[in-house]
């Protein structure tokens, strides 16, 4: 079994989306002076590697703690979409071969700009690819990038199709490579993206992991 790590770090002052709440992360206790290590954490629920439930885009539709557990964890398709030019739509026919029910996971290669301006200039999905997922019963999609629509975008139109649908949204993935030859190798590829377990909330950052199979031996 390998286990891989799809979470980018938590720390100070790290890139966020256009007018969320910065990071800051401070000691509030020491040892030196209190006897133990405590670490006082200011952050957005959309902070890092994250998750957005369908109540991020309207207030109607089910918060995090509504969301079964089901839809954070489970096996994986990726889909390579890496090498795409800046802002460029992923269209559905990306999708045509992606089977219903699984965790769908689009490799773009973008978090290699993670820190940069470039990172904001990332692909996304196209409201028909949005669509199909959809209709082919997927209801948790993941990115290795700052969003699923444009950065910044009015809009919303992928957000609001999957939100809509009551699906799960993973965003500012990382180390998706890995998990793309992987699954070139015919290994099996599980993930977990399983929130922090904030009440009410429109999403929450999770820590990613990625639990690949082992080689099917070729006859």
């Amino acid at each position: 079994m390998e286990l891989v790590d799809l979470s980018v770090p938590v720390a100070t002052g790290m890139p966020v989306y256009p007018g969320d709440p910065e990071v800051s992360l401070t000691p509030a206790l020491t040892v030196a002076r209190d006897g133990v290590n405590v670490l006082s954490v200011h952050l957005g629920s959309q902070s890092g590697t994250h998750v957005d439930a369908p109540f991020h885009i309207d207030d109607a539709l089910p918060t995090l703690e509504e969301l079964p557990l089901e839809r954070f964890i489970g096996p994986a398709v990726v889909v390579d979409r890496r090498g795409l030019a800046p802002r460029s739509p992923i269209g559905p026919e990306a999708f045509a071969e992606v089977p219903a029910g699984v965790i769908v996971l689009v490799a773009t290669g973008w978090s290699a700009h993670w820190g940069s301006r470039a990172y904001l200039d990332h692909p996304y999905l196209s409201e028909e690819a949005a669509a199909l997922l959809m209709r082919r019963g997927v209801r948790t999609v993941g990115i290795d990038a700052l969003s699923v629509d444009p950065t910044p975008a009015e809009e919303f139109p992928a957000h609001r199709v999957l939100c809509g649908a009551h699906a799960v949204i993973a965003e500012n993935l990382t180390g998706l490579d890995r998990l793309v030859a992987a699954q070139a190798e015919g290994r099996a590829v599980e993930v977990s993206m399983l929130p922090l377990r904030l009440g009410a909330a429109d999403g929450a950052p999770v820590r990613a992991v990625a639990r690949l199979g082992q080689r099917v031996p070729h006859e």
